[in-house]
């Protein structure tokens, strides 16, 4: 990987640990509603990114591929952002996180149904069972303390394989187009879909500044920012290797979430997040011995 790779990769990693803190504070009791943030979010992204790619000259040969485009803004967007922000409303944001962590494995899975014939190889595959227990364990345990909500692990389980499906697609149909006409287009689509349920749900309340400032960070750094570096690293290292992002953000939010958000670093998480990212970790390696 170039220099340049592993900075956006990283930077990226760390930036993207962030969104799971801004939505918990976000869609807390009292506050916005999940379509609300999700297109709040959105439409101050495409705002920003619609701009830049049409100043760079890249937007017009995008429009010719929107069909690609509006499928990756409904597996990358539409569904798993909706799904985040309404899964954190019943679970914490470091367990969020760790769910979404298993996007390396649904990646995988992906290439390897679609002939990555490497993925059926000894090591892999035991990375895809270490990582499939973690999962269980965290969802046994915390189910077994009481502290999980079946729907939200499934909607977060979902948002995830979303996230593993979209950056293949739009790299198989249209691997030549800008990262910022891309998403700035697939920010304005999911803007569209959500606008109705936002403006229903417009809130009539007081609401806390601190929620008012996440959203706006949100669309700023994690939504507009990061899928612009993201593509970077995605042209340059493959969909599967870049998925390996998710490690770096699992870290950073559960971190946040205990130090910001004090929430409690629960036995599930302490069991089963190091088996989810070295089961990911193993399961994405494309570089093993024959």
């Amino acid at each position: 990987m170039k220099r340049s790779s592993w900075i956006y990769f990283w930077v990226t990693g760390v930036l993207w640990g962030v969104p799971y803190l801004l939505i918990r504070v976000a869609v807390a009791p009292g506050q916005f509603t999940p379509a609300f943030v999700v297109c709040s979010r959105v439409a101050i992204g495409a705002a920003l990114l619609i701009p830049y790619a049409l100043q760079r000259g890249t937007l017009k040969p995008a429009l010719k591929e929107f069909k690609w485009i509006a499928a990756y803004a409904i597996l990358e967007m539409v569904g798993p952002w909706g799904f985040v922000s309404q899964g954190e409303t019943k679970i914490n944001s470091g367990l969020a996180a760790l769910l979404i962590a298993t996007v390396a494995i649904w990646a995988t899975l992906l290439n390897g149904a679609l002939g990555d014939k490497t993925v059926w190889h000894s090591t892999r595959l035991i990375g895809l069972a270490v990582g499939f227990v973690g999962i269980c364990l965290v969802v046994g345990i915390e189910s077994l303390q009481g502290k999980v909500n079946m729907l939200a692990i499934l909607l977060l389980i979902l948002a995830a394989m979303g996230y593993a499906l979209a950056p293949t697609l739009i790299r198989a149909k249209a691997p030549q187009l800008d990262g910022a006409a891309v998403n700035g287009l697939a920010m304005a689509t999911t803007t569209l879909i959500y606008l109705p349920f936002a403006i229903s749900q417009w809130p009539d309340h007081h609401v806390r500044p601190n929620s008012i400032f996440s959203i706006i960070a949100l669309g700023i750094v994690p939504t507009a920012i990061c899928f612009v570096l993201f593509f970077k690293v995605l042209a340059d290292i493959g969909p599967t290797r870049a998925s390996l992002v998710a490690y770096v953000n699992t870290g950073v939010a559960v971190l946040l979430g205990v130090i910001v958000l004090h929430e409690k670093l629960t036995t599930g998480i302490i069991i089963g997040l190091p088996l989810v990212m070295i089961g990911s970790y193993y399961a994405s390696r494309r570089k093993v011995t024959q």
